[in-house]
């Protein structure tokens, strides 16, 4: 799959998104929209799956190797770490129990002993409890036709979202996969297909799709308005769509630094707010204003993140790439 910078600077926009709405959250500021990154996110999934399935083709199972390879283990470095800070008292309102624990290092939904909410050990990895069920449904069609794959996917995952609506689990699993928010990857499939058959909206209509989502999500923020799954979904879509259309039609510049940040955005994502949490103390003892307290943790978290992909993701894909049961057979 060649590189899409609109997807790349997607990322990077999503993952800094993220970044700044906890460095605000901590810091006394407000940039509530700045979790809607994880809807961005989650369409720009759905869209990479889809289009990496069709170019290179894998059965369910080295499928789902290669998203676990990719995934987990930089996710185990960073629990391991807060697991060790919150041993050592450094994060002292946290709260371990054994079935978190297993819970969040199998990325399976479980209940936080420190506030009862559905979080991991590291808060924003809530994310990835969709991402690898997502990956598990994905796995799954990958053995259905490809004629009806995406109409499997479309039903399977509308009938999870249709009985969390009609039957309101209360167990943190089914809340967790009977969430809306699972039909973006779905959408962001769709989104594939569409750029696979080359029948995207033409420029003309990708422009205002951009714009219109960039408007609507700085509208929610400027306003201060509620937003959810139905809001931001469409509107991330809107977004995906726009800018994969304006990519095709060649109105993509070349920005290098954005596409660092895209490649780097797992790490970031996943680093971060070990940064912010330790720069916004500081900045909160020594009286910061809200503004400086925000932007100081904003650059700290995203250059632990960037170190954290040059130092710890890039050689650790590196080694698992050489492992000898990734090695395919070299044809006679």
């Amino acid at each position: 799959m060649k590189t899409l910078y609109g997807i790349q600077y997607l990322r990077a926009i999503a993952a800094l998104a993220v970044v700044v709405f906890h460095a605000a959250e901590r810091s006394g500021g407000s940039f509530r929209i700045g979790a809607a990154g994880v809807d961005v996110f989650f369409v720009i999934s759905g869209f990479i799956m889809w289009v990496m399935s069709d170019s290179r083709p894998l059965t369910p199972a080295r499928f789902m190797l290669d998203r676990i390879q990719r995934i987990v283990p930089i996710y185990w470095i960073v629990t391991a770490v807060m697991i060790a800070g919150a041993l050592t008292g450094l994060f002292p309102n946290m709260r371990l129990t054994l079935d978190h624990i297993l819970g969040s290092l199998f990325l399976i939904p479980v209940r936080s002993p420190s506030n009862g909410e559905i979080w991991p050990i590291l808060v924003q990895g809530w994310t990835l409890n969709f991402e690898m069920f997502f990956y598990a449904l994905f796995a799954i069609s990958l053995a259905v036709a490809r004629r009806i794959r995406l109409v499997f996917l479309l039903g399977i995952f509308a009938a999870f979202a249709l009985s969390g609506w009609v039957f309101h689990p209360q167990s943190a699993i089914l809340m967790t996969y009977t969430r809306p928010i699972i039909l973006e990857f779905v959408a962001g499939a769709l989104i594939g297909e569409l750029w696979l058959k080359g029948r995207l909206p033409p420029t003309a209509i990708g422009l205002p799709l951009f714009i219109a989502a960039f408007s609507g999500f700085s509208a929610i923020q400027l306003m201060q308005l509620d937003f959810n799954e139905f809001i931001c979904g469409p509107l991330a879509v809107a977004l995906v769509l726009g800018t994969l259309s304006l990519e095709r039609g060649g109105a993509m510049p070349d920005i290098p630094l954005l596409t660092y940040l895209g490649n780097g955005s797992y790490s970031i994502y996943l680093w971060h707010t070990l940064a912010i949490s330790v720069v916004a103390k500081v900045a909160q003892s020594l009286a910061f204003p809200p503004l400086a307290a925000v932007t100081l943790s904003t650059v700290t978290g995203v250059l632990l993140g960037v170190a954290a992909y040059e130092f710890v993701e890039k050689p650790l894909r590196g080694l698992l790439k050489n492992l000898s049961w990734r090695r395919r057979p070299t044809p006679a």
